[in-house]
């Protein structure tokens, strides 16, 4: 745990980020904030819909950013919710950032009074990769 998580820039930006969730439904905001390999910071905000399954959640928001504006390469992700309870992305949201980062990506997760950091590795491992899906197919067709 770091001493102070208002510190981080990276923690800071995603419990800004959170202010901006639409969450009728659950009323549990959530912010993440994303740093490129050059710097650069894209932020989202969790946005719920009736159905849940058309629900947009923050760590794919801030991803959508920054893909839009032609980033592709990420070194470190924060993520904040409202209840500082230390939330880490979900299972779709890991599989997601590890179409574009490492497993040694940092994955910094807010608990209000500290943080929690993790690799991506550690949080996804054993992921699908093109790499998984190449070696799949190559043993398909040596049956």
């Amino acid at each position: 745990m770091t001493a102070d998580p208002a510190d981080d820039p990276l923690v800071a930006a995603a419990r800004e980020a959170f202010a901006d969730a639409y969450v009728p439904y659950s009323e549990y905001p959530v912010g993440a904030a994303l740093r490129t390999a050059d710097g650069t910071v894209y932020m989202g905000c969790n946005i719920e819909n009736a159905n849940y399954s058309n629900s947009l959640h923050a760590e794919e928001v801030a991803i959508a950013e920054a893909v839009k504006h032609g980033h592709t390469e990420f070194d470190r992700l924060a993520v904040a919710s409202d209840a500082a309870d230390g939330v880490t992305p979900c299972g779709m949201c890991r599989q997601t950032l590890a179409e574009f980062c490492d497993g040694d990506m940092e994955v910094v997760c807010d608990e209000g009074d500290g943080v929690t950091t993790y690799t991506l590795g550690e949080l996804l491992p054993d992921t699908i990769s093109l790499e998984t899906l190449t070696d799949a197919a190559e043993r398909r067709q040596q049956r």
